[in-house]
């Protein structure tokens, strides 16, 4: 997987660049797989914008990823490496042994042909297969990580993303988030061997505001530009700074704030994340 760049013919393409795509190996995805994606514009049940600078972007159809790897002892054949617009990794069709296809995350140097399997006990520490974290080696990178067993994972999943087991204790594994959070991790969770593929996404320039447009994402408008009945930092005399600690337009802290509240899984946590 590469970088290209393009011919500066425009003023925005010269600081663009894209992914080559060089690992994909199909153009339209798997139909029966498919399902349609509603967009919400950042809007709640009731119509109001909960969420700014959404809305528009080019239609999608959602991907039915397998995510709880529950097919067990059943060996699957990679059978196609995909793009998905809903997710910053590739995906890749499994069809197994029954004839059943599933679209999995793509990990790191999975190639078409590759045989993959999901067990309950040990199998080979190869990229793509999924076990409980109780069956894979310490310092193993893995994604896809279940923190509740059977619902699927739910940790690492973006592009590049892969977590290290770090040590086993008694009923968890204690696991290096790719945040860099250590937390433990019930060994009879799943988790799937190796990192998610497509690790350049975050080396990515956009280029050019259409671009963002494409993805959905509307412009953002800076508190100090605004005036003061439209933002705390709006106002002033000339080009003023904020005049205090960053805020969104509703007053509430933006850096640094703590948002958790969940008493019931701070026993999981080893050490947070250093910023």
């Amino acid at each position: 997987m590469g970088i290209k760049s393009y011919n500066p013919t425009t003023s925005s393409l010269r600081h663009r660049t894209g992914l080559t795509y060089e690992e994909l190996t199909a153009r339209e995805p798997y139909k029966p797989l498919l399902e349609p994606l509603k967009k919400s514009g950042g809007r709640n049940s009731r119509g109001r914008i909960s969420v700014r600078h959404r809305g528009g972007g080019h239609k999608r159809a959602y991907r039915i990823i397998d995510f709880k790897r529950d097919k067990i002892d059943v060996p699957g054949e990679v059978e196609t490496i995909e793009y998905d617009p809903n997710r910053s990794g590739f995906i890749s069709l499994i069809k197994y042994k029954d004839g059943e296809r599933r679209y999995i995350l793509t990990t790191q140097n999975m190639n078409v042909g590759q045989t993959i399997v999901s067990s309950n006990r040990q199998v080979d520490i190869l990229p793509g297969n999924s076990m409980p974290l109780r069956f894979i080696p310490m310092g193993t990178v893995v994604h896809n990580i279940e923190l509740k067993k059977g619902k699927g994972g739910q940790i690492a999943k973006a592009a590049g993303a892969g977590a290290q087991i770090l040590a086993k204790e008694g009923d968890y594994a204690q696991i290096r988030m790719p945040s860099s959070e250590i937390r433990k991790v019930h060994l009879e969770c799943r988790a799937t061997v190796g990192e998610v593929s497509n690790p350049d996404h975050q080396n990515i320039s956009i280029g050019k505001a259409g671009r963002k447009r494409w993805m959905g994402r509307r412009p953002h408008v800076r508190g100090t530009a605004m005036n003061p009945v439209d933002h705390p930092h709006g106002g002033g005399e000339g080009k003023a700074k904020g005049g205090r600690h960053p805020v969104s337009p509703t007053g509430i802290p933006t850096k640094g704030y703590r948002t958790r509240r969940n008493k019931r899984t701070q026993q999981f946590i080893v050490r947070r994340r250093s910023n």
